[in-house]
């Protein structure tokens, strides 16, 4: 099937991820699966445009005008500015790791991070992309998902990053309803045997969870009863902030 000029432009951009931020022009048509000529003429108008820049090293990076449009986002620029006050309240309580995510399909993708030098090192940057099952953030959203979604979640080949990954599907299921009934998911060890998340729904105005926000910190010493109401208590700052109004049966998150 022949693919568009604009699937081709989008080719393009999609051969930069986390591990790719900076490519030379035949390794970007590789990974766009473009002839060389068609990458260099696409390239090109990119780059005119500022969707790309090119360093003094001749390897190609996404500009700052792709930049300024992804800002626009409602998912993303809007919502970290409602979420930062809270997050940093998050982080001024815990010196660690204080996430902020949001659902792609079948993935999480961080829009926010703060992190201290002596927290505990983690793998999640702002733009990466996990697995749902696999994190604190990712649970929470898994969770409150739509029947769409619950039934879409390859639960059959679980992604597994320890071996405390949880890959078998009846235990997801369990620690799903487990979300859900208690407000908050705790993934322990899932992405690095050293750290442990917690994490809390953020709801946008109509009640819906919108966005996670998360901690995560050592496993070694985890106060995880400490952490729970903290984090709550952003995720509640957060909603609030989008608009979301509680309804008065729901019991207040602990101080």
């Amino acid at each position: 099937m022949n693919r568009s000029a604009a699937d081709r432009l989008l080719d393009v951009l999609g051969a930069f991820d986390q591990a790719h931020p900076a490519l030379p022009l035949t390794q970007l048509a590789q990974r766009a699966d473009l002839p060389l000529a068609t990458a260099h003429r696409l390239v090109g108008a990119l780059t005119r445009w500022g969707a790309l820049e090119r360093d003094d090293a001749g390897l190609y990076h996404v500009g700052l005008r792709l930049w300024e449009v992804a800002a626009l986002a409602p998912r993303g620029l809007g919502l970290r500015q409602a979420a930062l006050p809270f997050l940093e309240d998050l982080y001024e309580a815990t010196h660690e790791n204080v996430h902020l995510a949001v659902r792609d399909g079948l993935e999480v993708i961080y829009i926010e991070r703060l992190s201290g030098r002596s927290a505990v090192g983690v793998h999640s940057q702002v733009g990466a992309r996990w697995p749902l099952h696999a994190t604190g953030v990712g649970l929470v959203l898994l969770a409150h998902g739509d029947l769409d979604l619950q039934t879409r979640y390859p639960t059959d080949a679980l992604a597994a990053f320890t071996p405390y990954t949880v890959t078998d599907p009846d235990r997801l299921r369990r620690i799903l309803a487990d979300v859900r009934r208690g407000g908050v998911a705790v993934s322990d060890r899932q992405i690095t045997d050293d750290a442990l998340s917690v994490a809390a729904p953020v709801r946008g105005p109509r009640g819906d969870v919108v966005a996670a926000v998360s901690v995560v910190v050592p496993v070694t010493g985890a106060r995880t009863p400490a952490l729970i109401p903290a984090v709550q208590l952003a995720g509640r700052g957060i909603s609030r902030a989008l608009g979301w109004q509680p309804v008065s049966s729901e019991p207040p998150a602990s101080a």
